[in-house]
């Protein structure tokens, strides 16, 4: 092989004792390759030190690849690159004109979870009708092992997405739906009792029935209820564990019935419920499902969750006789929520308390209507 000597040309020595042609000089390619192939190539490898390769050298032979790591972004990776990506062009298959690019897959709809029939749990849909939350459907943990006999035992039990009541039914919506004749004359028999906010007090459960399927509605049943004023994990009240206190709901304490507030006129320490919203929301966005005045719900009472049997669990339950306007052997309604009378332990999410559903002897009972996924369709929305 030739030696490169010195930066000003090449040796005149070779391994056949042949001379190199000389930089800058007219070669004939063909006559020097016989004469000294290794001389040819080594003068077109590594070029002439004082300018640069023949010009028709250069456009004869491409440049040699580099050996080794080339710095990202020299001339020499840029020029390597450059050629891959020309060479993978060239070995792609034309496409045939007029030939449709095929579309990527358009996104499937998430799959709503289902209640255990297989049936899909509704979304809440926005906005929400007027006055209304939306309780998503789903299993929620209904009844107590440790409180009364009658909220016995804890089960897990299904409903589907329904609507409530963000409020009691107040006063003026119970009376102007009485004075349109869509609701039964009633209403509270104490003074100070009928303040425009306060829930509707002294109603029968036909009174609430009567009122809420006026509206488009329907009174919830008692497992809508639960749900609904402890969320889907058992909690003992609207807000949580914690007791119920007269920061969280109306209710009796130390100060005395109604939290301290006075009824007007006669009877102060009767006292008396406070406008609807006066304690912060609970669980869904309700206000006073503790509290402030017991409730109406739409199912037969039996003394326990056991004895109801398979008409308390499942899905959707509503109470014995599946709710049928009568039930033989059975006569009692419930009321739910505890209110301003009594103490904390009845402003929870499981006491059930009982009584007669034409509200004989008279109780001051108010109410709150609820609405299925249906039903919701037809309610006015904002």
């Amino acid at each position: 092989m030739q030696r490169r000597t010195t930066d000003t040309g090449w040796s005149k020595g070779t391994a056949t004792g042949t001379s190199a042609p000389e930089c800058g000089s007219s070669v004939n390619f063909g006559d020097a390759l016989a004469a000294s192939p290794l001389a040819l190539v080594g003068l077109l490898v590594l070029g002439c030190a004082s300018g640069s390769p023949p010009e028709s050298t250069a456009r004869a032979v491409d440049p040699p690849p580099e050996v080794g790591l080339a710095a990202a972004g020299s001339p020499s990776s840029t020029a390597a690159q450059s050629s891959a990506s020309q060479s993978e062009q060239q070995e792609q298959p034309a496409r045939p004109e007029n030939t449709p690019v095929a579309e990527p897959p358009a996104p499937k709809p998430p799959v709503l979870a289902t209640l255990s029939d297989g049936t899909a749990i509704a979304a809440c849909v926005d906005p929400l009708p007027v006055g209304m939350q939306c309780i998503v459907g789903g299993p929620f943990i209904r009844g107590t092992d440790d409180g009364a006999s009658n909220t016995r035992p804890s089960a897990t039990v299904e409903l589907s997405t329904f609507y409530m009541d963000t409020y009691e039914v107040t006063y003026a919506q119970y009376k102007a739906c009485q004075k349109a004749k869509s609701c039964p004359r009633s209403g509270p028999q104490y003074t100070d009792f009928n303040h425009a906010n306060m829930p509707i007090q002294g109603v029968s459960w036909f009174d609430a029935v009567a009122y809420c399927e006026a509206q488009g509605k329907q009174l919830p049943s008692e497992a809508q209820w639960e749900k609904a004023a402890r969320g889907p994990d058992g909690a003992l009240h609207p807000w949580g564990a914690e007791p119920a206190t007269c920061e969280l709901a109306i209710i009796r304490d130390a100060t005395g019935r109604s939290c301290g507030l006075k009824k007007a006129i006669s009877k102060p320490d009767t006292g008396r419920p406070w406008d609807v919203g006066s304690r912060p929301a609970g669980v869904y966005g309700l206000h006073d499902m503790a509290g402030n005045s017991w409730e109406w719900v739409a199912d037969w009472y039996d003394k326990s969750y056991e004895k109801c049997g398979e008409a308390c669990t499942g899905i959707d339950p509503k109470g014995p006789c599946d709710g049928a306007e009568k039930c033989a052997g059975r006569w009692l309604k419930i009321v739910r929520g505890g209110s301003w009378y009594w103490e904390a332990e009845r402003a929870t999410s499981v006491w059930r308390r009982t009584h007669k559903p034409t509200n004989g002897p008279f109780h001051h009972f108010g109410f709150r209507c609820a609405a299925t996924v249906t039903q919701s369709e037809t309610l006015p929305r904002p």
